[in-house]
């Protein structure tokens, strides 16, 4: 299967979701290997596992818990390793769970006959089993593991008693008491010590093992238990060969039987799989689709497996009356995703992975699934997105035969419509006499004619709700998509006759050639008779934009021999000169013509004023007065 194409699907990011279903890493390292079969038999024989192993879970706890991974220690025995007491553990633990798994598998015949067989292929090592558990208990190897050494531990375990008790008579002893630092025994590099103040560590018979971090305190092995600690180190020499010949025998033991191994760890591992598969088609509700190997195709109220939330269902069927679908609709319509779902749908099938659709839905085994989908642009190679795309295509169209999948977003885009509309249609009549499935979006109206009058291709459209502009991200097959370009374009208020204008263009190809009417162009002379701004005599009123503050303002007095005025801005008088300016309106464009313009620059409390001392008004006289004293 086409690497390039697992991508663009994004199928291990769904393998990845099943992996975290699994127990342990024999079952993920299995799911990290799987790829989609184009064997049809091994596509049902993978559905029938799942769906076994749903059966299984539904009724009763599958005991797969605490099985580990040994893939690390089989090949540690290969190089002639020794396993340590840790490893050696984690062989009995799988060795338990292999013989936990048989025996559970022993009498489900009528409930999962396929996964019962495969208990067949687990090699029971009880002998193996037992001989490490009757050596290693709790990753360290047992006394018991030979008479010798017993023999040897309890030698060593009446050595280190005398030597506390001669280190007890020690510390009791009153002669000693001004040399001890602190009154207790401790083990310093495998060696009973004492610890002494530095200052009498000459003082002290025996010998310096080490010293405190500040130099206070040295700690001293007495001459009097200097006998005992050499024959405790001969001891511990004498059980340290003894522990490596029992972990010798029993790697030895492994080693044995390392073929059985291998072939537990191989099934172990596939039940552990089959199970995540299983945990993951309860989770989304997942089917066991028809099969067929002839292109059939037929989903049923399916969802993408990768997006969450409400998802509107997809219903999508080709390769029965029809064996080319080109699907049109508006931008971010749900074009792509659909061509995403067939195609990851059927990955998953063909990977024996339950999916989000219902009964009755059907899937064909193909022996290759190719994808043209999202921006190819390679700037490594200096192509364009519609170079990489061609490119991409070439190298699809030398691969396809009867048994592939074509799935071509936006096919012929990124080019001049007219050769990108013709070029499409040549290479879909080129798969599709190859033999090929093929599912094809686009947004040109010549893709859509040839469809509608071949007799083994069939548009189909996204909806769209017109009133809304929404899309509806629901399929409809044997429809083909409308112009949703005229549809926006009435709803944001583009005349109807423009909107005729170009339905009849597309319809007809009859374009208007007549020149624009005279009185609509502006003359030669026209353009004499206007003003340049510079000499432009700005008058109060008149809007100007400010090209320093980059906002507008209004003219408040009237330019003066330095070509400066003055401008209401920001609520407040400024004097820019003219080049620093341009006219926006002037004033007799923007207010009528006796606007009192003097009121522009006015606020409503002073105007309010004005009024009410006009009338006589006593509140406004006082106000007007208390004006005048704060100014002074």
């Amino acid at each position: 299967m086409n690497n390039t194409t697992l991508t663009k699907l994004q199928f291990e990011e769904l393998k990845n979701i099943v992996k975290d279903f699994c127990v342990s890493n024999l079952g993920k390292n299995m799911i990290d290997k799987l790829l989609p079969s184009s064997n049809i038999q091994t596509v049902k024989n993978r559905l029938v596992e799942t769906s076994e192993g749903k059966i299984l879970l539904d009724s009763s706890n599958v005991p797969l818990q605490g099985i580990v991974n040994i893939d690390n220690i089989i090949v540690s025995v290969e190089k002639d390793a020794i396993l340590n007491p840790e490893q050696l553990r984690n062989v009995s633990d799988f060795l338990r769970g292999c013989r936990k798994i048989k025996l559970y598998m022993k009498d489900k015949e009528y409930q999962a006959p396929t996964l019962m067989k495969y208990s067949y292929s687990i090699t029971e090592l009880e002998n193996v089993e037992e001989e490490i558990n009757a050596s290693i208990h709790n990753n360290i190897i047992d006394s018991n593991a030979t008479k010798e050494l017993k023999r040897i531990r309890r030698l060593i375990e009446n050595t280190e008693i005398k030597i506390e008790e001669k280190l007890e008579g020690f510390l009791k002893a009153s002669s000693n008491k001004t040399v001890i630092q602190d009154f207790f025994i401790t083990k310093r590099n495998g060696r009973y010590t004492i610890p002494i103040k530095s200052s009498y560590k000459n003082q002290v018979d025996g010998a310096l093992v080490d010293s405190s971090a500040t130099g206070s305190t040295v700690f001293i092995e007495p001459s009097i238990v200097s006998k005992l600690t050499s024959e405790l180190m001969e001891l511990k020499v004498e059980e340290s060969n003894e522990e490596y010949q029992i972990l010798c025998y029993l790697t030895g033991l492994v080693r044995e039987y390392i073929n059985e191994l291998k072939a537990d760890v191989e099934v172990i591992g596939l039940y552990d799989m089959i199970l995540a598969k299983a945990k993951y088609s309860i989770s989304i509700g997942g089917i066991s689709p028809d099969i067929n190997d002839y292109g059939y195709i037929n989903i049923i109220n399916g969802r993408h497996p990768l997006l969450k939330g409400k998802v509107v269902p997809l219903n999508f069927s080709v390769g029965e009356n029809y064996r080319t679908l080109i699907i049109t609709g508006p931008n971010a319509g749900g074009k792509t995703v659909v061509l995403k779902a067939v195609g990851l749908l059927t990955l998953a099938v063909q990977s024996g992975f339950h999916i989000p659709c219902d009964k009755g839905s059907a899937f064909s085994v193909f022996s290759n699934i190719f994808a043209d989908i999202g921006d190819d642009q390679s700037i490594e190679n200096a192509l364009s997105t519609f170079s990489s795309h061609i490119k991409n295509i070439a190298e699809i169209i030398k691969n396809t035969d009867k048994s592939t999948l074509l799935l071509f977003d936006e096919i012929g885009s990124g080019t001049e419509p007219n050769e990108g509309a013709a070029l499409a249609i040549s290479i879909l009549e080129e798969v599709y006499h190859r033999g090929a499935i093929t599912v094809a979006t686009t947004h040109y109206g010549e893709i859509k004619n040839f469809s509608l009058n071949h007799n083994d291709f069939q548009n189909a459209a996204m909806l769209f709700n017109s009133d809304t502009l929404e899309p509806l991200y629901r399929l409809s097959i044997g429809e083909s998509g409308k112009s949703n370009a005229l549809w926006i374009s009435k709803k944001m208020g583009i005349d109807e006759n423009v909107v005729q204008r170009a339905e009849f263009y597309i319809k007809y190809k009859d374009y208007n050639y007549s020149f624009v009417s005279k009185n609509k162009v502006r003359s030669q002379q026209e353009i004499a008779e206007d003003i340049p701004l510079e000499n432009y005599d700005y008058k109060i009123g008149d809007k100007v934009y400010l090209t320093e503050f980059k906002k507008s303002g209004l003219i408040y007095k009237p330019k003066n021999e330095f070509n400066n005025v003055t401008v209401l801005y920001d609520n407040k008088f400024i004097e820019v000169n003219t080049k620093q300016m341009k006219l926006e309106f002037k004033a007799e464009e923007l207010y009528p013509q006796d606007y009192d313009l003097n009121s522009l620059f006015t606020s409503f409390s002073e105007r309010k004023l004005e009024k009410d001392i006009a009338r006589g008004s006593k509140k406004a006289l006082k106000k007007l007065q208390k004006m005048r004293k704060e100014r002074h």
